[in-house]
């Protein structure tokens, strides 16, 4: 499937991966299984949005909040992480993927955010998809960073008041950048935002889905592309069908 079928494509997708656990505890395995089979599924669908021609992906792939979970998890999704970086670095530069990654990064774990650093760095200059790793991430932090960001400049006499509009808001989040995101995609069932990307998901579609984050594959990732390319997207605006 190259494209939704009206030929509508979303250019910035986020993904909530939701449902790892649940997976794991239906068949009788730890939680850190339905984390490792998870990441699979991350490798699966990176591939299949590149190929459909997506321009951006962001992942929630750990939220400020993920820190409050039980240590050996939170170690053991750190570890998945690392290998993640590391042994997909020659995919991402074959595939001319640049990555990115958003929140509060100088939380993470040493080697992990070395891994991370070094990787973004290389694929700087590539020009085809870009894949964004929300870390350490929340969308009211996010608020919160830009906002104390504004605060800063106006103090220091950098920035006037009347100079701050939406334009300017959006310059200092960490994930303005990246565009407004048109669909947000979640799974496992549940369906709420959980605090992501809060200011740019404005005027986002949403498709939520039963399927659990490890067993999403490219049929299910159609379906919410068809689902995206089925809505009219008004942005406050009215129609002649109205």
């Amino acid at each position: 499937m190259a494209e939704s079928d009206n030929g509508q494509l979303p250019r910035h997708v986020g993904i909530i991966m939701d449902g790892n656990g649940r997976w794991a505890r239906a068949r009788g395995l730890h939680r850190i299984a339905g984390h490792r089979q998870g990441a699979k599924t991350v490798d699966k669908v990176v591939t299949a949005c590149r190929r459909r021609g997506i321009r951006v992906l962001t992942l929630y792939a750990f939220s400020s909040q993920n820190w409050c979970r039980p240590s050996p998890e939170v170690q053991a999704l750190m570890e998945l992480l690392g290998e993640y970086i590391r042994q997909e670095r020659r995919k991402i530069m074959d595939n001319n993927i640049r990555l990115t990654a958003i929140g509060h990064l100088d939380r993470l774990p040493p080697s992990t955010h070395q891994s991370l650093t070094e990787l973004i760095e290389i694929t700087k200059e590539n020009t085809g998809m870009t894949l964004c790793l929300a870390l350490s991430y929340g969308g009211r932090e996010e608020i919160l960073a830009a906002t104390g960001a504004l605060c800063a400049e106006l103090a220091a006499g950098q920035l006037r008041p009347e100079a701050i509009d939406e334009k300017a808001f959006t310059a200092r989040t960490w994930s303005g950048s990246l565009g407004p995101v048109d669909l947000i995609i979640r799974t496992s069932g549940e369906q709420r935002l959980s605090n992501f990307l809060l200011w740019s998901c404005a005027y986002a579609e949403l498709h939520f889905t039963d399927r659990m984050w490890p067993e999403f594959d490219e049929s299910d990732l159609d379906k919410a592309l068809a689902d995206f390319a089925s809505r009219q997207r008004r942005y406050g605006e009215v129609t002649e069908h109205d």
